[in-house]
């Protein structure tokens, strides 16, 4: 699967219409909202603020007010074709005083986010299996060891009063069992299933 490393924007005028698609990686329809809901504040005075998105847990798009099927819809469909998974497009148009027709449009809503698209980096993710390892500051080494021996890539690291590392793996193995031999000095649990940059 392929999705965007980082939030891109892009600006294109067509026949004095200004058109801004703005791109963000996403992983569900939580952040989606949030990211939408964040430009429709920041554009309030933009004609529409359309919208499309393709993420974990689902789909979908929004015309904003202009006629059905040719603003949300195109979006989307250039985030089908390119394989892009895990990414929110919101195109903010401010209206110039021509019309465009509803072919227009959608050449217009097409073209923003594929140029948004082009700007973008692309790269490879996978869904990886993400567990929570927490223990004492005296068993940094230990857990280091284990990890490293067993090919499992730490994402994140938190230094708090105990050590929590987050880890996840390449395949789809029982991590808890690397650990049972440490039962009570490494504390293992499952945490969740994330969409990742490939490992």
């Amino acid at each position: 699967m392929k999705t965007i490393k980082e939030a891109v924007q892009c600006e294109i005028n067509i026949k004095k219409s200004q058109f801004i698609c703005s791109l963000f990686p996403t992983k569900n329809k939580k952040e989606s909202k949030e990211i939408i809901q964040k430009l429709n504040e920041q554009y309030s005075d933009a004609t529409h603020n359309c919208t499309a998105y393709v993420v974990s847990d689902g789909e979908g798009f929004d015309d904003d007010g202009e006629p059905g099927g040719t603003a949300g819809k195109p979006m989307i469909n250039v985030l089908r074709k390119n394989e892009l998974h895990n990414v929110t497009a919101v195109v903010t148009r401010y209206f110039g005083g021509i019309k465009l027709g509803a072919g227009g449009l959608v050449r217009a809503y097409s073209k923003s986010v594929m140029e948004a698209v082009g700007e973008a980096e692309i790269v490879e993710i996978e869904e990886y299996s993400v567990y929570e390892l927490i223990f004492e500051y005296s068993d940094i080494k230990i857990a280091d060891t284990e990890v490293r021996n067993n090919q499992l890539t730490a994402i994140n690291k938190e230094y708090s009063d105990k050590v929590i590392y987050e880890v996840v793996s390449k395949d789809d193995r029982d991590i808890e069992q690397i650990f049972e031999k440490y039962s009570g000095k490494i504390k293992v649990s499952y945490k969740n299933k994330q969409f990742l940059e490939k490992i």
